[in-house]
């Protein structure tokens, strides 16, 4: 599972529908894993943000290559990278504790 993937099950709660694509039970939506690139796009990036943030997370950014999500900080060339690397980062130091955050997540 490539990062990617991994944010939009474990973070956003898509669930891989078929090799390609994920569907977003909420919005009864099918997903195409070119539609949502948050390394490349800082808007797909903010969906990232904006799901955190609805599970109590706190985003704060030097506005150009780091991105804090409470204490979980991590860095990339540009924010969207900066973004989804410290939500990739959140998925690694919670595996081990599932019955936390994952309970509210998925």
């Amino acid at each position: 599972m490539n990062k990617t993937d991994s944010i939009a099950r474990r973070i956003l709660g898509w669930k891989l529908n078929r090799w390609d694509r994920w569907y977003d039970y909420e919005k009864a939506t099918f997903i195409h894993e070119s539609d949502f690139q948050p390394e490349q796009n800082l808007d797909h990036a903010m969906i990232i943000v904006e799901r955190l943030k609805n599970f109590g997370y706190t985003f704060t950014t030097n506005g150009v290559s780091e991105a804090c999500f409470n204490d979980i900080r991590a860095t990339g060339k540009t924010l969207s990278q900066a973004i989804t690397n410290a939500a990739y980062s959140i998925i690694e130091n919670n595996s081990e504790d599932r019955s936390t955050i994952w309970a509210q997540l998925c």
